[in-house]
Order: structure tokens, then C-alpha cells, then sequence
């Protein structure tokens, strides 16, 4: 690799035309590759994310010195350059490149002593320039041009994310001596047959190679063969291997794969064997996933970026934030049409961790200029470039042609012929079925149905709870089958997030309502959008109590956001709904604030995480308001074990006081669901809902509960107000202690006397593993707190213990 002694400096646009004029320019600084020219310009004091200035007026300009121990023949790799780039080795031009997307490889001769240079020349020339006239022009981003330049959205899309701009080397360089064995190109496919036999099949592109290659597998061997193309390909058939599936259905295995070479050994990488089908349902307009034959509700986020500075591809940029993600129970990730594709650590890492992966190819809302013989050829090159690397992984799940495109052109009232086009039609799937058969296509998200932003049919990015203010019941009424998008809000931060990044009052300061995301065009944000709910759900005027008191408002904000987020995953998850996955809109912020993120800019979990984590639970129990036919409750088991349960239901009255309770013990077999109703469980009729008022209420609050009737774990809660959330706020009622969990690491106890609203951890120097939850009498709720890099190992927690209906708080000290 190319990683070091780097140095960049900024030019004007146009203002030197070859490396011969670099000695006009004295003001360098030290560059980082892989990187981006803004990461290096903050580095260096000149760059501030926060407030970006335009780097798309300006040529860029890297310059590394390298001595070659060996001299002669090398393939000089580019990964990733951002995005219209020169390419200089000793003051030859070596390469040209237009698209951010497109890997490149070229030949070249070195020298004992060898100067690298990269230019990156001004983009927005080239955004200026016109093209073929287009049918609709989508408010989405800043300039029209993007549909001609192939370079991500990032950094160009007001009201969604800051203006950084990429542009440098933010994929690797590398020099690979071509004498040396290596696969230039793999095909990969690993699929179950049926019968507890693991198929795979691999084709190769081997150079430098001698004597007849041999492909292994988990202990399998067989002898690759050459064909007419010059490719090498063998298939193995291998007993009894373990299949892979989503972490929440089941485990995630994967397997090494090796062709071996005389002495030499490539590796393959790992690999797993699955297969996914789209089921479409009984009416043919649904649209879910179906991993070895096992139906799964896909949930999750629609991923941004790791760092929209740095724009990082390695395992350690993407771990923590994957592991958040797979913590949460969610088994799906969706790359959207406005970000950028992710490098293959990405996939490996989800692969490990068992998530899904529903890959957007890069395109959005535009109108391409299909008729463009050079933009279909960079574009071909670029999906198949993309999709190779790829190869062999198994939690890519969905291939989709963009975000959208048929959104946008419908919206503008245009007929189907004008919007659906051979983009999307024609040229990616028929890419995507050569390179990636085992990975079913869809054209774009949304697509289907009436309209395609219907969402009762195909694919819908869904935001009738959000965005359009629908009443929670819609998420029924709407018979969405697959959300793609849904649930945007602005999500509230913690304190802790606030304090060190963004020290402003809620409202009407500009930095605070800077950080809040907005559509281009349109006279409201996305905090509109949660004030609505905060008042739909507690009976408050939102502009009442940020004026009387901003710092219960913002907690209030913390949690409403995550009710929404929970009352739509339990109605869209129940065993009769026609819902078969939803993706929350977006996974991560990209600077500290209230932004539509569920994990804000820092890594720190929102509120509105640990509530979807709490939903997302493969074990689970949830309820449903059916007014006058009661309170549904729900219970799920999508794990491949049989789960002897126990649920229970109690209503109570003053948040305490039980007025009815019942019990029933379960034996759910796997993947099972199943809906009880709450007279069921009471063995007679009462007014759970508060939907017949025969009198005044006998309780407000509800709580479910699934036990594990071997430890008396409390598993999964749901809670039901039929009055409506507390208003009243009292001192708590508490009982709990710390005990040590090995690691440095402790396990808190809690037990409420009374119900407790929201319950709040603030643990420094530990994380933990649920915050903001509901507390009621008559179970025992355990979080575990886990110590922080950086904290010492024999630091005991201090726990401070708040709740929204609480006028008191509490300490625990371990």
C-alpha cells in the first residue's frame, strides 16, 4: 500500500497544468491516503466540517516519493479517487479517471527513485456543463450537473447533510508486482441444497500461477479447471455444513475458502451458504425475504457514512458502528442511492455479524442520460467493478437500482413510459444477474403499486407516521409490505452528545435548528415533524414547555420519537400484518445534533436506539390497541429453538395497585407468532382498552411481560395506556444494586413499587445496554453497564437514575 509520506496542497482551478508547475505552490501539508483532501485540510487547522467552505472550485493537488526496492514492471491499483483525477508517475500522465466508483488498474515502470501525483481537479466546471435535457429536476441536491458526474451526494444535498465535499484518494493505492500469483477476478456462489449439503461453485481469473490449482473448503478439495476464457473454476459439494442466516434467525456461518497453488496459498476469503428468495404473498403485491427457506422480517436503518470527513473503508472505521447495529437486534442495513458504496470490509464485517445488506446502486431521484454511450459505458464498468467486490459474501441480500428515480418522475406527473427507463430495467439487472444471480433485484425503492410510492404494494419508503403527520393507526391503514425508508425524525440526542458538541437551547437558536434535517423547498423541518407527535402522544403544547422549560422538553423529545418508532414496529411485526421488513431513515447522524440518526455523530446511542432495540428482539411481546375488540398481545419467537415461555399481563391502577392479572405458559416453536387476546388471558371481560367506559377507568397502565420460567428473566415488556402517558410527576419508588460481571464490566438491578416513565442511566465511563425504558412493579429489570475503552479497570459505576414522571432521582454506586 501507498500510505505514507503524503503531502497535498489546494490550487487554483485550471491554474496548473501538470506536475511540472507543483513548484509554484509552497503551501503543503501532510496528507493522509486512504483519505480525503478535507480530513487533511482539518488536520491541518484550514478546514472546519462544521462550517465547510467549497472544495469543488479548487484543484487538489497529492505528491508522495518512494523508493523502489525492486525496479521494473508493476500494476499501480487506485480503489477509490473523488472523483475527476490525473494520475502522474515520474511526470508521465499514467491514468484519467471521471467516476469516484470505478476502481482502476494500470501498468507502469519503476525506477529507483519514483514521485507519485495525483490531481483532483475542480469539479464544479464539470457540474456547469449541459447535458441532455432532462424530464424533471429533482430539489433534492444543489446541482443538476450530479446526474452527469459519477461522485456521491454526500456534501451536496442542503437540509440532509453537511457541504464536505469528497474529493481525494479515499480508497487505497497499491503497487502489486505481477509476477506474483494473485486472483484478478472471482465469481463466488454458495447455496444449501436442501439436504444438508453446502454447493459452491468458484470461477477465477489466476495470474502468475503454475500447475493445476486446487480449491478447498471446510476439509473438501477439488482440482480447478481452465476453460476457453482462460478462467479456472471448480465446484465442491460439501456434507453436512452449517448454513449462514441473520444473526436474529439463527447463526451466521461462514466458511474459509483457499485455492491453493503449488506452494502458494490465495485466499478466498470466507464465504456462506444460503439462498434468498423474494416471497410476494398471497396477493402477489407483497414484497419479503426468505433466507433458506426461512420467512424474515427485515429491520434495521438505512446506513450513511462511518465519517462523512474521512469517508473510511477499513474493518476498525466500520466495527463499532456495525456492532451497534447488530446489538439492536436490527438484521438488515440498506446502502442508499445518495451515499456511496462500501468497501469490502463492510460486507465481511456483516457477514460476521449476521446483517443483511440491501445495496442501492448509486443513483438518485435524476434523470440519467441513458443515451449517453460513454455514461452507460463508465456505468456498466462501475456496477460490475462494485459487485465483484462483493463476491462470495453472504449477507448481501438486495440489489435495488437506485433510490427514488420513480418516485421523482411520478411525482411530477409524468406517464410510466418517461420514468421507468433502461437504467434500471435493463442495464443493472442484467449486470447484477451475471455477477450476482444468488441476490434478487429490484429496480427502485420504492417501486410498485399503484404509483410506485404507493405503499401498499412492492416497496414503499414510508412516512405516513413522520413526515406526513399521519395518526399512529395509518401504519395499519397504509398495508404497507416493505418499508425500505420510513420513520424520519429528528432525533434528540443525549445530554452528554449536547454538552460536548452542540452547548445551545432547543428552538430557535440558529446552531441548534442548523443540525436540524429539512427537505429543500418545503416550509418545516423534521422537529415539526416530532413536535406533532410530542403533542398527538402527550397532550403537551411542545412550544409551551420548550419556552417554560427546555430541559424536560428535550427529554420529552428524547423518548416520543422512539414511542412512535415502537408502536409502528409492534403493529407492522404482529402475526397477522401484511408487513415483511422496514428500515428506519437513517442509521447514523453525520454531525453532532438532532438529526434523523438513531446513533448520533460521536457513536453514542440515541433514545430512540434502545427503543428499537427493544422492539427488535427475535423474542418478543408487544400489544396492540383493537378499541373495542380489546388489547391484542403479541408474542414472537423467530429464533430455530423452541422457547418454553411464560407471559403474563397485568393491569394497574395508580401504577402500582394490580386490579387484573393473567398468566399463561407458552411453548412457542420456532419462527412461531401468535396473538392472544387479553380476556384470554384474564379468563372474563374487562375494559383493558378503556374502549366501552362503563365508569370511571380502573387502571392506566398495562404491562406484558415474557418470562423465562428457568432463570425468571424478564425477556421482552410491552406497556398499554389507555389514559394516556403520565402527567403527574412523583418521587420514585426504587429498589436496586450493582453487582460486578467479570471485565471490569457490572450488572445493574432495578424494581420499581410504582410504574416508571422513561427511565433515564447517565453511568460515566460505562455504556449500557438499555436506557430510557419503562419500569413496572412485579419484575426485576437487569442492565448490563460496560466499561468504556479508556476506563480503568477496577473504576466501580456511579449510576444516576432519573425518570419523566419522577420528581426525584437516585444513585447507586458500585
Amino acid at each position: 500500500m501507498l500510505t505514507e509520506q503524503w503531502s497535498l496542497a489546494v490550487a487554483e482551478a485550471g491554474g496548473i497544468e501538470d506536475p511540472s508547475g507543483l513548484s509554484t505552490l509552497t503551501d503543503w501539508v501532510p496528507a493522509k491516503v486512504p483519505g480525503t483532501a478535507a480530513e487533511a485540510l482539518n488536520d491541518a487547522g484550514r478546514y472546519d466540517p462544521e462550517n465547510p467552505t467549497s472544495l469543488h472550485d479548487k484543484d487538489i493537488w497529492y505528491v508522495t516519493d518512494f523508493t523502489a526496492d525492486v525496479t521494473g514492471s508493476r500494476l499501480l491499483r487506485f480503489d477509490g479517487l473523488a472523483t475527476i483525477a490525473e494520475v502522474y508517475l515520474n511526470g508521465e500522465k499514467v491514468l484519467e479517471s471521471r467516476n469516484m466508483f470505478l476502481g482502476q488498474e494500470v501498468p507502469v515502470e519503476l525506477r529507483p527513485e519514483n514521485r507519485l501525483v495525483l490531481c483532483f481537479r475542480a469539479l464544479q466546471p464539470a457540474l456547469d456543463e449541459k447535458g441532455p435535457r432532462a424530464r424533471w429536476r429533482p430539489q433534492l441536491a444543489t446541482s443538476q450537473g450530479l446526474r452527469l458526474v459519477r461522485t456521491t451526494l454526500l456534501g451536496h444535498m442542503p437540509g440532509w447533510c453537511p457541504d464536505v465535499h469528497a474529493v481525494g484518494p479515499y480508497r487505497p493505492i497499491s503497487l502489486d508486482d505481477p509476477s506474483t500469483p494473485r486472483v484478478k477476478a472471482r465469481e463466488i456462489e454458495a447455496t444449501p441444497d436442501g439436504a444438508g449439503n453446502g454447493v459452491l461453485t468458484v470461477s477465477a481469473d489466476l495470474e502468475a500461477v503454475t500447475g493445476t490449482p486446487v480449491l478447498e473448503c471446510c476439509g473438501t478439495r477439488a482440482d480447478m479447471l481452465r476453460g476457453e476464457d482462460g478462467r479456472f473454476s471448480a465446484t465442491l459439494t460439501i456434507p453436512d455444513v452449517d448454513p449462514w442466516m441473520p444473526h436474529t434467525h439463527g447463526k451466521p456461518a461462514l466458511h474459509d475458502v483457499r485455492i491453493l497453488c503449488d506452494d502458494t496459498v490465495l485466499g478466498m476469503g470466507r464465504i456462506g451458504f444460503r439462498t434468498i428468495e423474494v416471497d410476494r404473498g398471497a396477493d402477489g403485491n407483497g414484497f419479503g425475504l426468505v433466507v433458506n427457506s426461512v420467512p424474515v422480517f427485515c429491520r434495521g436503518a438505512v446506513w450513511t457514512n462511518a465519517d462523512i470527513l474521512r469517508l473510511p473503508g477499513d474493518r476498525e472505521s466500520y466495527r463499532p458502528w456495525l456492532e451497534l447495529a447488530r446489538d439492536a437486534g436490527m438484521n438488515m442495513l440498506r446502502i442508499g442511492g445518495t451515499m456511496t458504496y462500501e468497501t469490502r470490509d463492510f460486507f465481511e464485517l456483516c457477514d460476521e455479524l449476521g446483517i443483511l445488506v440491501w445495496q442501492d446502486f448509486q443513483f438518485a431521484n435524476y434523470d440519467y442520460p441513458v443515451k449517453d454511450e460513454a455514461f452507460v459505458e463508465t456505468v456498466e464498468a462501475e456496477a460490475r467493478y462494485q459487485l465483484a467486490i462483493s463476491q462470495g459474501c453472504p449477507s448481501l441480500a438486495v440489489l435495488c437500482g437506485g433510490s427514488e428515480i420513480y418516485q421523482q418522475g411520478a411525482m411530477t406527473g409524468l406517464p410510466e413510459s418517461r420514468w421507468k427507463g433502461p437504467l434500471t430495467e435493463e442495464i443493472l439487472p442484467a449486470i447484477s444477474r451475471d455477477r450476482r444471480p444468488d441476490v434478487p433485484y429490484v429496480p427502485n425503492s420504492p417501486c410498485e403499486g399503484a404509483l410506485p410510492f404507493s405503499p401498499n404494494a412492492g416497496i414503499a419508503h414510508y412516512y405516513g407516521v413522520g413526515a406526513y403527520q399521519r395518526p399512529l393507526e395509518d401504519a395499519r391503514r397504509a398495508d404497507v409490505r416493505f418499508a425500505a425508508e420510513c420513520l424520519a425524525f429528528s432525533n434528540v440526542p443525549q445530554s452528554e452528545t449536547l454538552a460536548g458538541h452542540l452547548p445551545v437551547k432547543p428552538g430557535h437558536d440558529p446552531r441548534w435548528k442548523a443540525r436540524i434535517p429539512r427537505d429543500r423547498g418545503v416550509g418545516w423541518d423534521f422537529e415539526d415533524v416530532r413536535d406533532f407527535y410530542f403533542k398527538e402522544l402527550y397532550g403537551l403544547d411542545p412550544a409551551a414547555v420548550r419556552y417554560g422549560d427546555p430541559d424536560r422538553y428535550l427529554d420529552l423529545s428524547r423518548v416520543v420519537t422512539g414511542e412512535v418508532m415502537a408502536a409502528t414496529f409492534a403493529e407492522w411485526r404482529r402475526k397477522g400484518s401484511s408487513c415483511r421488513g422496514a428500515l428506519v431513515w437513517t442509521f447514523q447522524d453525520l454531525l453532532p445534533g438532532a438529526g434523523w440518526g438513531i446513533v448520533d455523530a460521536t457513536g453514542l446511542p440515541k433514545p430512540a436506539y434502545y427503543a428499537l432495540k427493544r422492539s427488535f428482539s427475535p423474542v418478543q411481546v408487544s400489544v396492540t390497541d383493537e378499541g373495542t375488540n380489546g388489547l391484542s398481545v403479541h408474542v414472537i419467537n423467530e429464533t430455530p429453538e423452541t422457547k418454553a415461555l411464560v407471559l403474563t399481563l397485568s393491569c394497574l391502577r395508580d401504577g402500582s395497585v394490580p386490579v387484573v392479572s393473567g398468566r399463561r405458559d407458552l411453548e412457542l416453536a420456532p419462527r412461531e407468532a401468535q396473538e392472544v387476546p387479553a380476556t384470554d388471558l384474564f379468563g372474563a371481560f374487562f375494559d383493558v382498552t378503556y374502549a366501552y367506559r362503563f365508569g370511571p377507568p380502573g387502571h392506566d397502565v398495562t404491562v406484558a411481560r415474557l418470562i423465562d420460567p428457568a432463570t425468571d428473566q424478564v425477556l421482552s415488556e410491552a406497556f398499554h395506556f389507555p389514559l394516556g402517558y403520565p402527567q403527574v410527576r412523583q418521587p420514585l419508588e426504587i429498589e436496586g444494586g450493582l453487582d460486578p460481571a467479570g471485565d471490569g464490566n457490572w450488572t445493574l438491578r432495578l424494581e420499581a413499587k410504582r410504574f416508571t416513565q422513561s427511565v433515564h442511566l447517565d453511568v460515566p465511563g460505562f455504556s449500557v445496554s438499555d436506557d430510557w425504558f419503562h419500569l413496572a412493579p412485579g419484575g426485576e429489570k437487569r442492565i448490563m453497564l460496560v466499561r468504556k475503552t479508556g476506563t480503568d479497570q477496577e473504576a466501580r459505576p456511579a449510576v444516576r437514575l432519573t425518570a419523566l414522571n419522577g420528581s426525584t432521582r437516585y444513585q447507586f454506586t458500585g
